[in-house]
């Protein structure tokens, strides 16, 4: 009897177990009920909660991060850059995030958790972390992880304890928005218009001081004149006083504005654009700006390899440890270098959202085959396409126009946006423009570009270790060199490792760039038939010359700062020369008339 009875529990235990494993291989097969992921729901960020909400925000350099920073304090709310991430905080990215994520997402993500715990050790309850603490960064979609960052930052913020904390999400196609769809964070006029100039300040102000810096005779003056220069900018940025039309209107047309909703919002849009790009204050701050930089003493015939830096957004911009500090590194090797704007990303994506809608419309078109007669739906279509590329093509040349008005505002001398055109074009033999992910064409683009116009002698591609769109930009790299035979180019994979591995291989590729820009300054030299101490001689005669802002005219072919600017001295010893000896002709013809 015992026996039957152990019998048939071992009967019951294997039944048991052959149905469990038969409900887990349907739910392999997907032969049962999938269940969806939902987004998490998550806390909305309201305005009334602005006076004590601080919003979190990072990963750019300190002069974008400094101006972002003032633009939001401006306009009402409270706000604090994170500090640069460095090696530490890509550790707590490992440790708290997913496997097989690039090293901007652990850097990231690492110096968000970093941050926190250090709020933590301060003393800071962790509840009121969640409660008055929100973070701010950008997301993207496509064959990229960063279309997971939104994903990572939840994750590992879950596993360092600080689950429920608010993450703020800026997409290219949505906007600003927080998970739940409230308005915390409000697009107001005032805050695009101060961005948009904070953004494009932050990218002049970068490319300024990497041009000054190599140059300067009195070592960390550039460094402490931008600070303050950059500090008086986002004075200006954080206390402007916004334009209202209802205060700056005559008293008579006071009362039609506060009765008419339309009238006084459309005149609101106009006046804070004028206040904001040609308002007095603004461009006084810029004024001030520009005297300030201008009152640096360069020397530019110190001759320095120009080191154009191209490569992955993030990895290109960050100036700590997430690149292994190599444009510190390339400064102190000897080497000038030519940052990226943030600007050329955005004129990126407005270029490929042109290509995009003029490729799908054969199938995005209203009516798909009319007849060649049928004059109303052929004009439905050629309207349709129309009307959306003018859109996108107002868009392009009012960022273009706004990017180099700052420019010419801030001295001038900064790098003007390459035409996205050109780049698709040069790009087109090597990798097709609409091949997505990372900057898609543009690393192959810019490599050419820049090589065969001359303006640089090396391109240093900087990526994340791993990275997919940029190993398979990589891959094409090698075809596009073995083209260009004098072309230098050369990929570093970054992560939180490596350093002095990265920094030797860019050592022997900037030896070559050395001895390409010091051959090109001594052609130049031979060509102007004078010699160092004629041109510094003449140099020391004219102050103007040591003045950062003075214009040196570009000269075709001719690539290094010193070269170019030995030539233009050179144009002014001889057209001076000219005027001295047309100036003395009439005196020798009165000498000679006297003697007589």
């Amino acid at each position: 009897m015992a026996t039957h009875l152990v019998q048939i529990e071992d009967d019951a235990e294997i039944k048991q177990r052959l149905a469990a494993e038969r409900a887990r291989l349907r739910r392999i097969a997907g032969l049962e009920a999938p269940e969806h992921f939902h987004r998490p729901v998550e806390r909305a960020f309201t305005a009334e909660e602005r006076n004590k909400v601080t919003i979190l925000f990072g990963g750019f350099t300190w002069k974008h991060e400094d101006l972002i920073r003032a633009v939001f304090q401006g306009c009402g709310y409270r706000c604090e850059k994170l500090p640069v991430p460095d090696v530490p905080a890509f550790q707590l990215g490992k440790e708290y995030g997913n496997n097989g994520q690039c090293n901007p997402t652990y850097f990231t993500v690492g110096n968000l958790v970093q941050y926190l715990q250090f709020l933590e050790k301060e003393g800071i309850p962790r509840q009121q972390i969640l409660d008055n603490y929100v973070f701010f960064t950008a997301g993207s979609c496509g064959p990229c992880r960063f279309g997971m960052y939104e994903a990572e930052y939840r994750f590992a913020l879950k596993n360092a304890g600080f689950d429920g904390f608010r993450v703020l999400l800026f997409k290219d196609s949505d906007g600003i928005k927080a998970a739940s769809g409230e308005p915390g964070l409000k697009f107001t006029i005032d805050f695009g218009f101060g961005m948009l100039n904070a953004m494009h300040l932050g990218d002049v102000i970068n490319d300024l001081i990497y041009q000054i810096r190599p140059y300067e005779v009195n070592k960390g003056e550039t460094d402490r004149v931008f600070h303050e220069m950059v500090d008086g900018l986002c004075e200006d940025l954080r206390n402007r006083k916004s334009f209202e039309i209802e205060e700056r209107a005559p008293n008579w047309l006071k009362p039609k504005f506060k009765s008419n909703k339309i009238l006084r919002n459309t005149a609101n849009v106009f006046g804070k654009w004028h206040e904001h790009m040609w308002g007095k204050d603004y461009l006084n701050a810029l004024k001030t700006a520009r005297d300030r930089m201008d009152s640096i003493e360069v020397d530019r015939t110190k001759v320095r390899p120009l080191v154009k830096i191209t490569g992955e957004f993030w990895a290109q911009i960050t100036e700590g440890d997430g690149n292994f500090h190599m444009f510190e590194f390339l400064e102190r090797e000897g080497a000038q270098v030519m940052v990226e704007p943030i600007a050329t990303w955005v004129a990126y994506l407005m270029y490929q959202a042109k290509a995009h809608a003029i490729a799908k419309w054969p199938v995005n078109r209203p009516h798909r085959t009319p007849e060649w007669y049928d004059v109303k739906k052929n004009f439905a279509n050629y309207l349709g396409l129309r009307k959306k590329l003018w859109g996108i093509g107002f868009g392009e040349k009012a960022w273009n126009f706004f990017y180099h008005r700052t420019i010419k505002n801030l001295g001038g001398i900064t790098h003007q946006l390459v035409p996205q055109t050109e780049l698709a074009e040069m790009a087109h033999p090597f990798y097709n423009q609409f091949a997505r992910g990372g900057e898609g064409h543009l690393e192959v683009g810019k490599n050419v570009y820049y090589t065969v116009h001359k303006l640089c002698h090396m391109v240093l591609a900087l990526k994340p270790f791993g990275c997919m769109p940029s190993s398979q930009s990589d891959g094409v790299q090698s075809a596009v060199v073995n083209k260009f035979k004098d072309m230098i180019f050369l990929p570093i994979e970054t992560s939180g490792e490596g350093e002095v591995n990265a920094h030797s291989r860019v050592q022997m590729a900037l030896g070559e760039a050395k001895v390409k820009a010091k051959t090109e300054f001594e052609q130049c030299l031979q060509q102007t038939g004078k010699t160092m101490n004629e041109i510094r001689e003449y140099i020391s005669e004219h102050p103007e010359l040591r003045r950062p802002f003075y214009y040196v005219p570009h000269r075709e072919g001719v690539a290094g700062t010193a070269a170019q600017f030995i030539l233009h001295v050179s144009d002014r010893i001889n057209k001076d020369t000219r005027l001295w000896k047309r100036s003395r002709v009439p005196v020798a013809v009165q000498a000679t008339a006297s003697g007589d």
